[in-house]
């Protein structure tokens, strides 16, 4: 092996993927009405700026209070007493500004604990059963990730819905190049797929 081979730095590359999750997740409200990027698309009410909103809360609890760094910011949505689901709407007096603001503050305070610990570095996660409660930095910055990219899946879902774009990042959509006629006789194969299956149940 070549001494001169660059080395290898996981938790460089950990947050490259937690990074592209983050931005993804943001890139989906560009160019939206403060209707749409609030407006519940499915029945359980998922809705985009409501992800951004949860996955902020999600970031201060896993990158702050796990390692005893806390955000120092408090929000009434993170309390023990909040509603279920408090965290994953914007109710009309926080604004797109104030939620996008509020996960960029974020961001940068958990990329400060991912900087300044070493990846075996231990937390306690208080919400978890006393068992598994401890976790390592590695471990907590693959979970939030894998968080994250689960949320921006749907994500792009909620945005299809809305206005048809859909794509895996701005520089690379990842989607066949077929122009509209091609995606309708795509989704009515798919249809027609879907009927003719034989009922395996």
């Amino acid at each position: 092996m070549s001494t001169s081979a660059s080395v290898y730095d996981p938790k460089a590359d950990l947050r490259r993927y937690l990074d592209i999750a983050r931005d993804v997740l943001l890139w989906k409200l560009d160019g939206l009405s403060e209707y749409d990027i609030r407006r519940p698309l499915t029945p359980t009410g998922t809705n985009l700026l409501g992800l951004v909103k949860h996955v902020a809360g999600v970031e201060i609890g896993y990158f702050g209070d796990v390692f005893s760094r806390p955000f120092g910011e408090s929000f009434p949505w993170l309390t023990g007493d909040a509603g279920p689901n408090a965290d994953l709407w914007a109710t009309p007096d926080e604004s797109r500004a104030d939620i996008t603001g509020l996960y960029g503050r974020v961001r940068a305070h958990s990329d400060a604990t991912i900087a300044a610990l070493p990846l075996d570095a231990a937390g306690r996660v208080p919400w978890w059963p006393e068992d598994r409660a401890v976790l390592t930095l590695h471990r907590a910055l693959v979970h939030v990730t894998t968080e994250i990219h689960r949320h921006a899946g749907h994500a792009d879902i909620v945005r299809e819905l809305i206005d048809g774009a859909a794509g895996l990042r701005p520089d690379a959509d990842n989607l066949p190049d077929g122009g509209a006629d091609w995606w309708t006789a795509h989704h009515d194969r798919v249809e027609r797929a879907a009927r003719q299956a034989p009922d395996g149940r």
